[in-house]
């Protein structure tokens, strides 16, 4: 058997032969950004990986899901190592979509090729003559929460249970035989410090599709005869912020509506507005507060105008808690690529992802490796580094993998042992199944 350290080398020495391989993967996916659910084209260069990696595989996981896997000489643990397929709505970026207005501004092309950089070194190197247990790569559908209208009728239609990628998948199963999981963040160096860290911890989130319903009337001749479905509209938006100062600090609620459909044409009172919201927080008990303030802003609304508002009430993700023993593998591994002095302890964050979902089930890493510039979800975000975007990622996730599973699996036996997750999967399936709620409020009765 070959010792830890050779072994990473020997990994790392061909991830950098398969180096343009690697950044022209990226750089073909963040041409070609799909949506959540339907990222066929980037699902199919991810099975070309596996096959070329010599690696068996399982596709159309939660519709577009690849699952391949490296199995180990000897049994043991198995370690996920996770990157996602799907991109944001961002019409304005360069390298946008020009029918869907879909692109890349998140970093998930630079999580895939990664990955697949990542699959493509373990196999090379021989990895699995010198693991217990079993790694899998998992590239995974819809993380980015839009289009919800859409993944609503995906579920209607029974296609899907939960409207993002990792929630559906533990539906399914597909998570059933995973002990940890791993995956890496894009940063840009424009917004955060240092060159990799991790955050303590994240927020949850639920979301809202919301409709209030008028009266049409001509808007000259006799708006007094219509019902003014926007000014419903405006009235719970001004509501929703006066309740702001009453959310802690401490709680992190994060609310941000916007109105989709303001009417349909000027001269009519309008009779239908649409809008979308998410509730952030740092607990659910934080969330259920800020959400149920939320409802009450919205009826208000539609009782001043005396119309009728529809709420649809989803689940989102929970809040991300990031394994203690994972944090320390990843830091030794990326601080061998940028030095020590490089890492960074992160604060809570405002944002969210459905990997917090996995860690309150088990195990789960989701640190930050630097690479890219430009704001997250703008029209300036780009890999700019390949080295440290793209080959970095993959090198990381591998030597981790290496680390959690060589000779017999001491560490990631160890950790998948001591841990004590918050819910069971029945128990996570259960209460966000709960979360789904459909209210029609009449305001003028």
């Amino acid at each position: 058997m070959i010792d830890r350290d050779r072994l990473k080398q020997g990994v790392c020495e061909a991830i950098d032969q398969r180096r343009q391989r690697v950044v022209d993967l990226g750089e073909s996916i963040m041409d070609e950004p799909e949506l959540g659910f339907k990222e066929v084209r980037t699902a199919e260069r991810v099975r070309q990986v596996f096959e070329e990696a010599g690696l068996e595989y399982e596709t159309g996981l939660a519709l577009t899901g690849v699952k391949g896997v490296l199995r180990g000489a000897r049994p043991g643990p198995t370690v996920a190592l996770i990157g996602e397929l799907d991109s944001l709505i961002v019409p304005d970026h360069p390298r946008a979509d020009p029918a869907t207005g879909a692109a890349h501004a998140c970093g998930h092309n630079a999580q895939i090729a990664g990955l697949m950089g990542a699959a493509l070194g373990l196999a090379a190197a021989g990895a699995a003559a010198h693991l217990a247990g079993n790694v899998v790569f998992f590239a995974v559908p819809a993380e980015e929460y839009v289009e919800i209208d859409y993944r609503l009728g995906l579920v209607r239609e029974g296609k899907t249970t939960f409207l993002a990628g990792k929630p559906e998948l533990l539906q399914r199963g597909h998570f059933d035989d995973v002990d940890m999981v791993v995956m890496i963040h894009s940063g840009s160096s424009d917004s955060i410090d240092g060159c990799m860290g991790v955050s303590i911890s994240s927020n949850g989130f639920l979301a809202k599709t919301v409709r209030f319903l008028g009266r049409a009337a001509h808007a000259g001749v006799a708006p007094e005869k219509g019902v003014n479905a926007l000014y419903a509209a405006n009235l719970a938006l001004n509501a929703i912020n006066a309740y702001r100062e009453t959310f802690k600090d401490e709680d992190c609620v994060r609310v941000h509506p916007i109105i989709t459909k303001g009417g349909d044409i000027v001269n009519i009172v309008p009779s239908e507005v649409r809008m979308e919201t998410y509730v952030r927080g740092r607990t659910a008990a934080a969330v259920k507060d800020a959400a149920t303030k939320v409802d009450r802003a919205l009826r208000g609304g539609a009782m001043a105008m005396g119309c009728t508002v529809e709420i649809d009430t989803v689940p989102g993700f929970l809040a991300l808690a990031n394994d203690r023993r994972l944090t320390e593998v990843f830091r030794e591994n990326a601080g061998q690529l940028f030095g020590d002095a490089a890492y960074r302890v992160y604060p809570h964050s405002g944002g969210s992802t459905d990997a917090g979902d996995l860690s309150q089930i088990m195990p789960v890493l989701h640190p930050v490796m630097t690479g890219a510039r430009g704001t997250v979800h703008g029209k300036d975000w780009h890999i700019s580094d390949h080295e440290a975007g793209y080959l970095a990622p993959a090198k990381t996730l591998a030597m981790m993998a290496i680390d959690l599973l060589h000779g017999n699996a001491e560490v990631a036996c160890g950790i998948r042992d001591g841990s004590k997750p918050p819910l069971t999967k029945e128990t996570y399936l259960r209460q966000q199944k709960e979360v789904f709620r459909h209210e029609v409020f009449d305001g003028g009765s």
